[in-house]
């Protein structure tokens, strides 16, 4: 989305011709104040979000880093404070949205 590109936590793919490919990075372009206060907050959303322990937790067992475990969380958090901010609803931990199936 465009707020996590502003806060520059989108995937930058680095490749140089078909041969050359180095690992995919965050962009970092955008705000790195939000982008900071972000990733701090992302320690505390592991231990009381359920929605981001989920889902650091299944990237961590996929073998992935830690890092970019918060880094995912850190979208997540972005995304639950836009729709919060967008639908003017308070906070609900046990939300499901209707595109999720299950």
């Amino acid at each position: 989305s465009e707020l996590c590109s502003y806060a520059g936590l989108t995937p930058m793919i680095r490749q140089s011709g078909s041969s050359v490919k180095g690992r995919p990075r965050i962009s970092k372009m955008g705000n790195q104040k939000l982008r900071n206060l972000l990733f701090m907050c992302s320690f505390t959303a592991c231990k009381y979000n359920k929605a981001c322990r989920d889902l650091y937790e299944r990237i961590v067992a996929k073998g992935k880093s830690k890092k970019l475990a918060l880094i995912a969380v850190c979208n997540k958090l972005l995304k639950q404070a836009f729709a919060i901010a967008k639908s003017g609803l308070i906070f609900d931990a046990t939300y499901k949205s209707t595109l999720v199936k299950n």
